[in-house]
């Protein structure tokens, strides 16, 4: 199979790359890391600015159009600069979800908005645990825990069980009444907060079937953003890989750079191993990401993060054994990056959760024929 980019896709991964390295230092993540809000608004203009805000956005609405494809490759070049701000949960799942999920009226209304950078619009769901939040005479109440950058957000897509027992799908200003943002930092850096709903006013977004049950827009939104954190983690792979082999080559030990000595060498090819496996899980995951057939969509890329999510936590781990104990200094960004891969393991769902999704599904192909 050809894995070669054209050259539009190439040119927007190049851009971002150039970013990253000019506009997104180590220090300046660390800053706005350290800063009250944990993220940048001006950073997020520039993205804006750059067009990658609107690759997941329709030319319809302002948008350039890309799919999955393009939006792995921006994620990927974002990997190794770590970035902070909400670019996956509110410029790759929330646009693929309004898309799916909303009227006309409502598309019309947010997706320039997001393309440009003018609206941050984050989808508050519990990532396949159940529903937390109800809807009766539509007012909200309940509770959504660990949501991704939801208090940097502008608008809230809300996900919630109607007494019927479908889910709906609510639009919600952070700021209405009865309506409690809980922010914090998490593990590796980024924003999450826990939402309280105390009869919140909220408007139902719903169109067509998805007005009944939003659950297979949903799924195919989160199957999108599952796939382009697929994309990021190879990414940080890719950085993590390359410095823990500078270092073996710069570090000495009896008189001799410490890569000479085979045990290590066999190490660091068990790693590239892991990260050659995953970046073609990766694009196989990008490309059946859209693919209507769920139940092959979703046993695809369940196989492409156990993949991945085994090869995170083997190459983080074993990059900060090979660096020793200055591997988990807060003024390495190694140690940024162990952390984001850790976190990229559960994300989505964790290992376990997408292996034993995987068995379950080829055991009723199994019995079914």
């Amino acid at each position: 199979m050809n894995f070669d980019f054209n050259e539009d896709q190439r040119a927007l991964a190049d851009t971002v790359r150039r970013f990253v390295a000019k506009d997104y230092g180590f220090e300046r993540r660390r800053a706005i890391r350290d800063s009250a809000s944990g993220w940048s608004r001006a950073v997020w203009q520039e993205l804006a600015e750059l067009g990658v805000l609107a690759v997941g956005v329709g030319e319809g609405h302002g948008g350039l159009g890309y799919g999955p494809l393009e939006t792995g490759l921006v994620m990927n070049a974002f990997g190794a600069g770590l970035l902070l701000e909400p670019y996956l949960a509110a410029a790759v799942v929330a646009p693929a979800l309004i898309r799916r999920a909303t009227s006309a009226d409502f598309q019309d209304q947010w997706l320039p908005r997001i393309a440009t950078g003018d609206s941050i619009v984050v989808f508050a769901h519990q990532d396949g645990r159940g529903e937390a939040v109800r809807a009766i005479d539509g007012k909200l109440s309940g509770r959504k825990t660990v949501v991704t950058h939801a208090d940097c957000a502008d608008l809230l897509l809300v996900s919630a069980r109607a007494a019927d027992g479908g889910v709906r799908l609510f639009a919600l200003a952070p700021a209405a009444p009865g309506v409690t943002l809980r922010g914090y930092p998490t593990l590796d850096g980024q924003r999450a907060a826990d939402l309280l709903l105390d009869q919140a006013t909220a408007t139902e977004v719903g169109a067509g079937d998805t007005a009944n049950n939003a659950t297979q827009a949903i799924d195919a939104a989160l199957d999108i953003g599952l796939a382009a954190l697929c994309a990021e983690a190879i990414g940080i792979m890719e950085a993590t890989v390359a410095a823990t082999v500078d270092y073996l080559k710069t570090r000495r030990q009896f008189g001799q750079p410490i890569g000479r000595f085979q045990a290590l060498q066999h190490r660091m090819a068990d790693m590239l191993l892991h990260q050659e496996q995953s970046r073609s899980m990766s694009y196989l995951a990008a490309m059946q990401c859209t693919n209507p057939d769920q139940k092959l969509r979703q046993r695809t890329l369940s196989a492409a993060k156990v993949t991945i999510g085994q090869a995170c936590r083997f190459i983080a781990q074993n990059a900060v054994q090979l660096h020793g104990g200055m591997g988990m200094t807060d003024e390495l960004i190694l140690s940024h990056w162990f952390k984001r891969l850790t976190a990229i393991e559960m994300s989505f769902g964790d290992t376990d959760f997408h292996l034993q999704r995987f068995a379950a599904q080829l055991s009723r192909e199994a019995q079914a024929a």
